[in-house]
């Protein structure tokens, strides 16, 4: 099937790769019933592995300017790869179902992303692989028992691609070499500018017409074709590219550009004419002006999105580790779960966990974006990357890296910025038109003009084909999404991906929960009746028969995790209950309803009137009249029975946040619609939503409800967002068109909701909103700039009054301009 062809001559590109194809390199192979020929048996092994797998179409979605490269080397020993204590280092956990990122060598273009994708979606046990473009980065989500890692990066491989377990200080030196390649050729072209400056000067003067015309032509000559062919590869070569797997991108029209003025340059100086002119100046200024203009562009780009590079940074690389009774300074990777990490004044913690000894206040401003302090002290929990006070900790770890609240934040990020909005797909879709339509422009301004002279014919349409630029069409959402997921991220507003920003900034209607998102979701006990005594939060201290009741209650109550079991062994607690509480024994709890045990040989039921009722416990009237007063006051209450009769009616009180009041004002007066959705009975969600300004009711709804109860908002074609918890609200945050989970970094709340808020501060509703509604408008205003300023500088460069070297220089404008206002979104936070 192989052979080595040792007669062919003539260059030609390699079929898989593009690189030139010569006697010494050529390696030929059948190919889907076409004869073709490859640079090396790596290309040709790529190639066959792709058409086996049924992946041809992967050379038809590659784009111009995006060319392959020869396949790169497989790391060595991948058999390593398999082994846990390798995987633990880059995995989520080492179970049967695991997860990783792999920076990938070879990535180009979407044709890559498509071909990446496809192919390891069809191998057994890969249950999900989705690329990182912008990054070069591949997540993989396997079965390790039936596919091991080595597998993976070995097909990897075999369709041209090298991969290795993401490590950020590897993806920062590739990124080096990158920008030092653009730099080297920007380089030469500016040395070749600079002494072409000289002959110009020469020949402007009057050397085009005296005996020393030929010799300056040929200097120029000298000077500009190793330019052309140094610097001005990567057009050429992404151009040919897109040429053969018919795609146009933006390299196409600088090709042309650059090899049309540079052969008629050619023509007058090897003909010796004495009527034409040579433009190797305008060549070698407008192939450098274009590198400086993408330079600027790539270190425009890397500032506005360093956002998850600057999280990075807040992970300390080192720890101070109690290990037998020393101390060590030991890298982060080596630190294990349940190690004693100590943290010295003024240093940033290093894992998340539990504070075992000592106490400060920790700035916490990377999770919540506040830049107040807070206290913490034996038994909180802090978080990696935060910042010590002035206090001395001892720590036990958690939680560590990507496991830890910080890594959680990175990798959602990542995958926020890595994502596109709807509106993306439109301009994806308008940019090979538009390259399209530059080049019909181009070759109509080029016979327009050749009625004048060929000269003005061949710089008008030169012009042209350099000043068109759908580059900002391409950068306008992926930059305004960036820039706010990172921003955003900085502040405490974790966005998951482009497509929420896009949704919420359409909202109408928001849905808050009450409990913990508008109320501080914690209980106090407001007041007690019982058959035979009274007593309220503004009273003295209960009496014997009171505590007595109490005590019983909070036995029952302590093994339940809901916030009434919380305050009432609080309360007990305020009111120095002591002793040994009594025994429990066969304990039930029913979300919504209430609790039920044996204590002390009773029967005690505590929760809703439905919940009693259903227990068969006799009701008494004087308590049904004290509950409807305190629902009237927007005071719950819940009923307490004792051996089948109810023996006390406690009033419990969740205060309403500070902020609540205002954030809601806030949206009422933008026009949206406000529902508030509580489990309490009505009379009392209507008296705190008349305490709020006033909203809409949805009551008496239990937890598993809220999903349904979204769902109905939604059936009346309205755009909703909730707001909750993140935890008991998870079904109903899934449901909303967009989930926004308050004062929660939970795993659940990152797995249900589009929005967390870090911070517990519910102004960061509004703010995540005003954050949606400017990336949106920030988009369609970098689409206007770029439709604008082709609107004017096109028909400019037609009409003749551009010159290429200004069409060079304009060219990177509407780039850098859609940069530019992408980053405008920061400023935000800095009102904020």
């Amino acid at each position: 099937m192989t052979k080595i062809d040792e007669t062919a001559t003539a260059p030609e590109p390699c079929f898989h790769c593009s690189l030139p194809v010569n006697d010494r390199n050529r390696v030929a192979a059948d190919v889907d019933g076409s004869q073709r020929a490859f640079c090396c048996t790596g290309c040709r092994s790529v190639c066959e592995a792709i058409y086996h797998a049924g992946l041809e179409g992967f050379y038809q979605r590659t784009p111009e300017g995006k060319p392959l490269g020869p396949p790169p080397e497989l790391p060595g020993e991948l058999a390593l790869y398999d082994l846990n204590e390798v995987q633990e280092e880059f995995v989520d956990s080492l179970g049967e179902t695991r997860d990783i990122h792999l920076l990938v060598e070879g990535i180009h273009c979407a044709a890559c992303v498509w071909l990446i994708e496809n192919s390891l979606r069809t191998m057994p046990g890969v249950e999900e692989a989705r690329v990182n473009l912008t990054g070069r980065r591949l997540h993989v989500k396997w079965n390790n028992g039936r596919q091991k890692l080595s597998s993976i990066i070995r097909r990897l491989g075999q369709i041209g691609y090298g991969a290795v377990p993401f490590d950020p200080d590897t993806a920062e030196g590739r990124l080096n070499r990158e920008n030092r390649a653009l730099l080297y050729r920007m380089a030469v072209a500016g040395f070749a500018m600079m002494n072409l400056l000289w002959v110009s000067i020469a020949l402007y003067s009057g050397a085009d017409s005296g005996e020393y015309r030929s010799l300056f032509h040929w200097v120029g000559f000298s000077l500009a074709t190793p330019t052309l062919i140094y610097s001005g590869y990567p057009f050429f070569k992404g151009a040919w590219a897109g040429l053969r797997r018919f795609y146009a991108g933006m390299d196409l029209p600088i090709a042309i550009g650059a090899g049309i003025t540079y052969l008629y340059s050619l023509h007058i100086t090897l003909s010796g004419s004495t009527t034409g002119e040579v433009y190797y100046d305008t060549v070698v200024n407008f192939l450098f002006v274009i590198l400086v203009g993408r330079y600027l562009e790539a270190g425009s780009k890397r500032q506005a999105v360093a956002s998850t590079q600057r999280l990075l940074d807040l992970q300390p690389r080192v720890a101070t580790v109690l290990r037998y009774g020393q101390e060590e300074v030991v890298p982060i990777r080596s630190v294990k779960t349940g190690e004693t990490v100590m943290v010295r004044p003024g240093e940033r913690i290093p894992v998340d966990g539990l504070i075992t000894e000592g106490g400060s206040a920790v700035d916490e401003a990377m999770l919540t974006g506040e830049p107040q302090g807070v206290e913490k002290s034996v038994g909180d929990r802090v978080s990696a990357g935060t910042i010590n006070g002035q206090g001395f900790l001892r720590i036990q770890t958690e939680q560590l890296l990507k496991d830890s609240a910080l890594g959680r934040i990175i990798r959602l990020v990542e995958d926020a910025q890595a994502s596109k909005a709807p509106i993306q797909c439109i301009a994806d879709r308008i940019v090979p038109w538009f390259v399209l339509i530059t080049i019909g422009l181009a070759t109509t301004t080029f016979f327009w003009w050749l009625e004048t002279d060929v000269e003005t014919a061949l710089m008008a349409a030169t012009a042209v084909l350099i000043i068109t630029c759908p580059c900002a069409f391409g950068l306008a959402t992926p930059m305004a999404i960036a820039v706010a997921s990172g921003s955003g991220a900085r502040n405490g507003i974790l966005v998951k991906n482009g497509e929420v920003l896009e949704t919420l900034s359409d909202i109408d209607h928001f849905v808050f929960d009450k409990t913990g998102t508008l109320t501080e979701g914690k209980m106090t006990v407001t007041s007690v009746r019982t058959l035979t005594s009274y007593w309220s939060a503004s009273g003295e201290v209960p009496g014997d028969e009171l505590v007595s009741l109490l005590r019983n209650l909070a036995a029952m109550e302590r093994y339940s995790e809901h916030p009434v079991g919380v305050a009432l062994v609080e309360f007990t607690h305020r009111f120095s209950v002591t002793g040994e509480l009594p025994d429990v024994g066969d304990f039930e709890y029913r979300s919504g309803y209430g609790v039920a045990a044996l204590v002390d040989g009773k029967r005690l039921v505590a929760g809703t009137s439905d919940w009693l009722d259903q227990r068969v416990i006799k009701r008494h009237l004087p308590f049904e009249s004290e509950a409807e007063a305190l629902e009237k006051s927007g005071i719950g209450s819940f009923r307490y029975g004792v051996d089948g009769k109810e023996q006390a009616l406690i009033g419990l009180e969740d205060r309403i946040r500070e902020e609540a009041p205002a954030l809601l004002r806030t949206l009422r007066q933008q026009n949206i619609h406000l529902t508030l959705l509580s489990g309490d009975r009505r009379h009392t969600a209507k008296a705190i939503a008349a305490r709020l300004g006033g909203m809409d009711v949805i009551a008496e709804v239990l937890p598993e409800q809220k999903d349904d109860a979204v769902a109905e908002i939604q059936a009346g074609g309205t755009k909703v967002a909730m707001v909750g918890d993140g935890i008991n609200d998870a079904p109903a945050l899934v449901r909303a068109d967009v989930g926004i989970a308050l004062g929660s970094g939970t795993d659940v709340s990152i797995a249900s909701a589009d929005i967390v808020l870090m911070g517990n501060d519910l102004n960061q509703v509004h703010l995540a909103s005003r954050l949606a509604r400017k990336t949106l408008k920030t988009i369609r205003q970098n689409i206007g700039i770029s439709i604008t300023y082709n609107l004017i500088m096109v028909p400019l460069a037609m009409a003749g009054l551009v010159t290429p070297l200004v069409a060079a220089v304009s060219m990177p404008v509407s780039s850098l301009l859609v940069i530019g206002n992408a980053a405008r979104i920061r400023r935000l936070f800095k009102k904020k």
